[in-house]
């Protein structure tokens, strides 16, 4: 009789670490796609500002009249020589646009609330890449004296900023609730020629 209860004893236990040590697995692949997840909305957030960044350096290069045609919250175009910067004798400016498309533009993400940044090249270039998580872009002017402006000539700063969220949502393994996490980047830009 010590013996059947014994074993009963013994596979009772080892049913209990079995579910401990399945639960634990559980739980490290899903912080382990939560953190990837997390690095990937990440990489994200700086990949569209180096793009934004790139282009907005060159504002009013080989340009002398005013660079900036449209200066708007979600929008901005203007002048500048991107194809060949610094290559003498090209003597071709470049127009650029930067605007967003809502959220039905947005393709191989399953976050409703994802827009997707639009690059236009001369007017005829377009360039729309897919959301990489964006769902707000801001950009804001300031002028010399770091003062709000809305007068083209006066802008002499631009300041972006850029929410970005996970491209899938995430899942908390605990709550059974979808984790609603993003990142914020903000960055100010002074082009040298305006």
């Amino acid at each position: 009789m010590n013996a059947l209860i014994d074993i009963l004893g013994s596979t009772l236990i080892g049913g209990i670490l079995l579910l401990i040590i399945l639960q634990m697995n559980l739980f490290m692949t899903n912080a382990s796609f939560s953190s990837d997840n997390e690095l990937q909305m990440q990489q994200n957030a700086k990949t569209l500002a180096e793009i934004i960044n790139y282009d907005l350096r060159k504002i009013g290069y080989k340009y002398d009249v005013t660079a900036i045609l449209i200066a708007e919250k979600e929008k901005i175009k203007f002048i500048g020589d991107l194809q060949r910067p610094g290559e003498t004798g090209h003597g071709v400016v470049d127009t650029v646009e930067y605007y967003v498309k809502d959220s039905s533009f947005a393709m191989g993400t399953s976050n409703p609330r994802d827009i997707v940044l639009v690059r236009v090249l001369n007017n005829i270039d377009t360039i729309a890449g897919p959301s990489l998580g964006l769902v707000k872009l801001n950009f804001s002017y300031l002028d010399s004296l770091s003062t709000p402006t809305i007068d083209l000539p006066k802008i002499k700063f631009i300041k972006a900023e850029l929410w970005v969220e996970p491209i899938e949502p995430v899942t908390n393994f605990i709550t059974g609730n979808k984790d609603s996490i993003f990142t914020y980047w903000e960055f100010t830009i002074h082009p040298r020629n305006i």
